[in-house]
């Protein structure tokens, strides 16, 4: 799976867990996902919701909270973070 195909795969899936339609122009690749300044508004569950839904598709379990944080702050974070666990 090339970078670009992860980044568009990470952006329907996260979506798609949240339940949240694209915001208008598209989902960017740095866009935060959380805190007042997304256009997501994404919360704890949606978070939760996310992460397990990432199990399920790449099989890399995200238990720590600090990490989860870090890896869910844009969608560019969260494919650098599962390209390095599955590597």
């Amino acid at each position: 799976m090339t970078p670009i195909d992860l980044i568009d795969e990470l952006k329907a899936l996260v979506l798609d867990a949240a339940e949240k339609t694209a915001p208008p122009g598209g989902l960017t690749d740095d866009e935060l996902l959380f805190g007042p300044e997304s256009r997501l508004a994404l919360d704890s569950l949606d978070a939760l919701q996310v992460s397990m839904a990432i199990q399920e598709r790449f099989g890399v379990r995200m238990t720590d909270s600090k990490e989860t944080r870090r890896a869910l702050t844009s969608i560019a974070h969260l494919a650098r973070h599962l390209s390095e666990r599955r590597a």
